[in-house]
C-alpha cells in the first residue's frame, strides 16, 4: 500500500528526517511512536506531500508520489486526520463532512457517506446542523475522523488523534481506530499515547532524532522496557 524508502526531509536548513523508511501493508494498522520533536509529524507531512523530502522515495499504490502534489495523493486514496483536528469553524458538522465527500468509484454498503458516518457516530447526527466549533474536543476529533473517511480512502493517516483528550475519550478514539482496522482499512497512526497505539497496531515503528530506531510487532514493544525508557520517555515507575 505505502512504501517510504530512505527519505531525508528538511525545514529550511534544519535536517529533520535522516533516512526514514517504513511500510504500510494493505489492511494493516501501523503506529509511528516517538517523543515530541523526533520527526513523527514531519514523516506524515512528507508522506502526504506538505513537506516533500529532499531525497528518498515514497510509493503509494505502486506509484511514485515522492514529488507529486497533495491533492494528487488524495485522489489516489490517501486521507489525513490532522493534528489539532483542523475542522472548518464556519461550517456545520454536516458541511464539514460533505465538503470532503468523494466516492472514488465505490458503491453500496462499502461507501463512507453521511448515513454511514451518522450510523457509526450518532453524536454527529444529533449535532449535524451545529457549527463544528460548538462540539467538545472528543466530538471534534470524531468529526475530523469522519471527514477523512468521507474521502473513502485506501490509506487513512491519523496524526496525534488522542492529543488533549481525557482518558475516557482516548479510549473511545482507540476503539474507533480498532473498528476501522477491522473493516480492512489501512492505517498509519502517529501517536504519543503508547498504550492506545499498542492496543490497535499490528506493527510499530519508533522514531528518534529523525531516524527509525526500532520496529516490530506491538506485543514485542510492549515488553521491551529498554526501548520504551530510552526512546519513548516511559519512566520506570510507569512500567509496573
Amino acid at each position: 500500500m505505502l512504501s517510504v524508502s530512505d527519505i531525508h526531509t528538511y525545514y529550511g536548513d534544519s535536517y529533520i528526517l535522516q533516512g526514514v523508511s517504513l511500510a504500510v501493508d494493505k489492511g494493516k494498522a501501523i503506529a509511528l511512536l516517538g517523543r515530541n520533536g523526533m520527526g513523527k509529524s514531519t514523516t506524515i507531512r512528507s508522506i502526504v506531500g506538505f513537506t516533500p523530502p529532499k531525497t528518498g522515495r515514497i510509493t503509494f499504490q505502486g506509484q511514485d508520489v515522492t514529488h507529486s502534489a497533495p491533492h494528487h495523493r488524495a485522489r489516489l486514496g490517501m486521507a489525513l486526520c490532522p493534528q489539532g483536528r483542523r475542522i472548518f469553524p464556519s461550517l456545520s458538522v454536516e458541511e464539514n463532512l460533505t465538503m470532503a465527500a468523494r466516492t472514488r468509484g465505490r458503491t453500496g454498503s462499502a461507501v463512507w457517506d453521511t448515513g454511514r458516518i451518522y450510523e457509526r457516530y450518532p453524536v454527529l447526527k444529533a449535532r449535524a446542523r451545529l457549527k463544528g466549533t460548538s462540539l467538545s474536543g472528543g466530538e471534534q476529533q470524531m468529526l475530523a475522523i469522519g471527514r477523512g473517511l468521507m474521502t473513502n480512502p485506501d490509506l487513512f493517516m491519523l496524526d496525534e488523534p488522542s492529543e488533549g483528550l481525557a482518558p475516557m475519550l482516548v479510549r473511545d478514539i482507540g476503539r474507533i481506530i480498532a473498528e476501522l482496522r477491522e473493516t480492512g482499512l489501512s492505517i498509519l497512526l502517529v501517536e504519543q499515547n503508547i498504550t492506545m497505539a499498542l492496543d490497535v497496531a499490528d506493527w510499530v515503528y519508533v522514531i528518534s532524532s529523525g531516524r527509525i530506531v526500532h520496529e516490530g510487532v506491538a506485543s514485542e514493544l510492549a515488553a521491551n522496557e529498554e526501548v520504551k525508557v530510552r526512546h519513548l520517555g516511559v519512566a520506570h515507575a510507569q512500567q509496573s
